[in-house]
């Protein structure tokens, strides 16, 4: 398609019904109250011309050249910074207004340099579009005098460039900085002639810039402009389609010059963004060209063999025969597959239903069993549905925020700057982490409280939340009796001594007062809202945690309606879909049971095949199988398990006893060296079809280019189901999603003809709801009746000792995604080239270490090496690193401990030593 110019009216909507009537130039139109001039002249066709406004911003009234006359008013107003009234008359083309505006743009251009023809945004300069507009032709004044255009260039951001010269002081940088992202890392310096942007008095690169590229998307000229577009040029056309990277999900206009990927441009109407992005969405997608990538499938006998390259179809033979040998040698439960979270709905459909039909048995699993099943779990348990209650708009009704084990501005940033945004206006903040992360107090932000509880103790802080609430009479009682059951024997638990704040004082190190303003705010403050992520799921209790949440918010009436809700932050771009499309070796698509004898006839009838009723192989049961000697072949898609999943020793073991591993996958990663066949995979940009984002957002992924490698990933897998005797083809993606719909309740109204017209959906999207589901529960439970669950405390087997006396927990980088396999390969590393350990200086102190040192981490299962550095962000006895890099391998010191319901590892709870690296082991 063409390039996709989004109509842009001045300044931002104003809520409610239109009921203002104005005329601009004759034309009638009828408003909003509070909406600007310029807005409602844009939305009769009318466009005033500016240059410091635009509708993602709140009006400014800088540049003077939106000018406009209203019958019985003196002056020419600003049309950006005026209301309507009723009955106003305006009028935007006079030679009053005509005169003054050239007058405007003869002051810019004087001190601009002149070198449109050669500008890397000409074309895309909203200065030179106003030039034409006001109908400039000539500059009276002479370009002698004090000027700015020697000004230098601050080249220092990897992504983009700020030209100082071209600068008009429109402030939008600023205010987006401020307004959109919430960073303020930008600012006016001087007055008058003399003032200019500024990045805090230092470049871009050296600053508390986050590279969001919100500056970039708001700069009217070429001041702030994409590397990319200088070199490469102006983009010609575009391609709607969604990020690949976290959970939020965020739209992009993928804009190219021929054939070629020029930038990633966020799209204003996506319903997770609305125009934001992050650093790495926005610029962090070179990965997909990277020399790195395998482009042409690779097998070999034995893994100490060199990879030998073949054509599709003896790959495909290869693996087909080698499956089909191995069942008939070992038994058709000793193969087995698992899906990935970074690849389509489309995708991991496919592959569990190759494993399912094709290989006959249930032996499937996902990497969302190392993130987020408890959430699954534990929100089914008590609302009726594994996902999130909330659509991300929800968040600016919220008057009571709660973030558990959640680092937003680093893991969810486009999330946090909504976040941020609403805090800004009033919200009140409650922390619970043991980490001081940037949202306890950071520009115009600080949190009212902050638990920084000891790793492992969630489930006594939320009990004794609970336990304040119920015994201070804080229970929304209408709510509970109307929508919820069993709350009597919870109540009864709950009321317990030893759920007060005083009893899990000594076991959290959170003084019970701090608990009880807490839970008194929470429950008293207004709309009370809950986010978390894997600080809550990556537990031994990860599952009975998630339902102490569901607990509280029932407790406190916080559920089914906009400002409220208990809403996971997904770590990946699709590990809700992947979970939605029957990943898990106990559940068919739609999260119904494989005992079930009628859901599984529907599917038997769909796929003529007959399915297993008995569950399969969970990941941790096929490593060990595998070492047993029972499981004997794996086909992995699109997850490096030989560096994400926990004790890598245990897993590196269980790989190399396999006799077949197959990875699919962009690069040769950790598990390719255990591999026998890869089989290379598709970036985000050649997909054709649709991730689920953590907010249930079905969002359509559009492919920018052809598959490189010659094939999609859905019909590799289709192919060798095909070669082991499964008749499985589809003509496209499409024919894919119509049988998920035709399967599967919730997505029963899901369609690409659908998510083409309205955009995206949020499922259930069904006869029930045909446009989907923003905010579930409103009416009643899914289950019917929300379930109150009780929740004892039982803590971790995973205590330190004399020989392991600190605590390990672990997270992400706003920098880097999930294993690094795609930011390790951009520009990325700038900000983060290594994983480091954050020690508190009075635990290195003691043990003579100082900031830079290399360390060696220990527990019981490894140890690795990386460089400390000295932080206080964590309590004393707490030690914290990112698994971003290989060649640190985080976890290989993380252990065996998981979830006692999902097998979720415990990540977040590890007991350590920490020593001075010698001489000897750098050796």
């Amino acid at each position: 398609m063409s390039l996709l110019k989004e109509p842009d009216l001045g300044t931002p909507a104003r809520p409610g019904p239109a009921t203002v009537s104005i005329e601009v130039d004759g034309l009638p139109v009828t408003v909003p109250e509070g909406t600007s001039v310029m807005r409602a002249a844009a939305l009769t066709g009318i466009d005033i011309p500016k240059l410091c406004a635009t509708d993602s911003l709140e009006a400014f009234g800088s540049c003077r050249l939106c000018l406009v006359e209203i019958d019985g008013r003196r002056g020419t107003p600003a049309s950006c910074t005026t209301p309507v009234a009723d009955g106003m008359s305006v009028r935007t083309q006079t030679p009053k207004l005509e005169k003054l505006r050239q007058g405007v743009m003869e002051l810019y251009i004087s001190d601009h340099p002149l070198d449109c023809l050669t500008c890397s945004a000409n074309g895309d300069c909203e200065l030179q579009d106003m030039s034409g507009a006001v109908g400039l032709r000539q500059v009276r004044y002479g370009y002698d005098g004090e000027n700015h255009r020697d000004e230098k260039t601050d080249t220092s951001n990897p992504y983009f460039d700020f030209e100082a010269s071209k600068c008009i002081s429109c402030s939008r940088c600023v205010r987006a900085c401020g307004e959109v992202q919430g960073t303020f890392a930008l600012t006016i310096e001087g007055r008058g002639f003399g003032s200019k942007v500024s990045a805090g008095g230092t470049d871009f690169m050296s600053s508390e810039c986050v590279s969001c590229g919100a500056c970039v998307q708001a700069c009217p000229t070429a001041t702030l402009q994409e590397k990319s577009v200088i070199q490469l040029g102006m983009p010609s056309r575009s391609v709607i389609t969604t990020c690949a990277y976290c959970g939020v999900g965020c739209s992009f206009k993928a804009e190219l010059r021929g054939a070629e990927l020029v930038r990633m441009v966020p799209y204003k109407d996506g319903g997770a963004n609305e125009g934001h992005s992050c650093v790495k969405g926005r610029f962090a997608f070179g990965y997909a060209t990277h020399p790195d990538r395998v482009l042409t499938p690779m097998v070999r006998e034995r893994i100490t063999d060199e990879w030998q390259p073949v054509d599709w179809d003896t790959a495909i033979s290869f693996t087909a025969a080698r499956l089909r040998d191995i069942q008939a040698r070992n038994g058709v439960g000793s193969i087995g597959g698992i899906t990935s979270s970074r690849t389509t709905n489309e995708e991991v459909y496919v592959v569990q239903k190759m494993i399912r039909a094709a290989f006959g048995n249930n032996n499937v699993d996902t990497c969302a069993r190392v993130c987020h099943s408890p959430t699954g779990y534990g929100l089914k348990q008590t609302f009726g549905t594994s996902a999130g209650t909330q659509d991300f708009r929800s968040v600016a009704k919220s008057d009571v925020i709660m973030v558990i084990g959640a680092n937003p501005t680093d893991g969810h940033p486009v999330f946090a700057s909504r976040m941020k945004r609403r805090l800004r206006e009033g919200a009140q903040l409650i922390v619970i982490d043991p980490r001081r992360i940037d949202l306890v107090r950071s520009p115009h932000i600080e949190a009212r409280h902050h638990l920084q509880l000891a790793p492992g103790t969630n489930v006594a802080i939320v009990n004794a939340l609970s336990h304040v609430v119920l015994t201070e009479g804080l229970v929304d009682r209408s709510f509970v009796d109307e929508r919820c059951e069993d709350f009597d024997e919870w109540a009864e638990f709950i009321a317990l001594d030893e759920n007060s704040p005083e009893a899990v004082e000594e076991l959290t190190g959170v003084p019970a007062e701090q608990v009880r303003a807490a839970a008194r705010l929470f429950a008293t403050g207004g709309n009370g809202a809950i986010y978390y992520g894997l600080g809550v799921t990556e537990h031994s209790q990860g599952s009975t945690m998630v339902m102490g949440m569901a607990n509280l918010a029932m407790a406190t009436g916080n559920i089914g309606r906009e400002g409220v809700g208990v809403n996971p932050l997904r770590g990946q771009n699709n590990v809700q879909g992947s979970c939605d499309m029957g990943s898990f070796p106990h559940e068919l698509p739609g999260y119904r049971h494989v005992s079930d004898d009628v859901v599984r006839g529907v599917f038997e009838t769909m796929w003529g095949s007959t399915l297993q009723a008995e569950p399969g192989l969970r990941i941790p049961n096929m490593f060990d199988a595998a070492l047993d000697g029972s499981f004997r072949a794996l086909y992995v898609q699109g997850e490096d398990i030989a560096q994400s999943d926990p004790n890598i020793n245990h897993v590196h073991a269980a790989l190399a006893a396999l006799e077949l591993v197959v990875v699919q996958d962009l690069f040769l990663n950790e598990t390719a060296k255990f591999a026998h066949v890869f089989l290379p995979g598709t970036s985000f940009l050649e997909k054709d079809g649709t991730f689920t984002n953590a907010e249930r957002r079905i969002n359509r992924v559009r492919p920018v280019m052809a598959p490189k490698t010659g094939k999609h990933e859905w019909q590799i897998v289709a192919e060798i189901a095909q070669a082991m005797g499964y008749p499985m083809h589809y003509g496209s993606t499409s024919q894919i999603m119509d049988e998920i719909a035709a399967l599967t309740p919730t997505f029963a109204g899901v369609s690409f003809e659908k998510l083409d017209k309205l955009g995206s959906v949020q499922w259930p999207c069904n006869d029930a709801a045909p446009e989907g589901t923003p905010i579930m529960h409103k009416d009643g439970f899914v289950r019917g009746k929300g379930r109150f669950v009780q929740t004892p405390f039982v803590p971790t087997r995973e205590r330190s000792t004399r020989k392991y006396p600190l605590i390990l927990t672990t997270g992400r980088i706003l920098s880097q995604y999930n294993v690094g396999a795609q930011t390790r390969r951009t520009a990325n590393v700038a900000w983060h080239p290594e994983d480091v350990l954050e020690i508190h200086p009075h635990d290195a102190e003691v043990r003579g270490i100082s900031d830079g040192d290399e360390v060696v981490l220990s527990s019981r299962v490894g140890a690795t090496s990386l460089r400390a550095v000295l932080a206080d962000r964590m309590p004393v006895g707490v030690v914290y690193t990112t698994f971003h890099h290989p060649v640190t391998g985080a976890n290989v010191v993380t252990t065996e401990n998981s979830d006692w319901a999902t097998n979720c590892p415990e990540y977040k709870v590890t007991a350590v030593q920490v020593g001075l690296k010698s001489p000897a082991m750098a050796g």
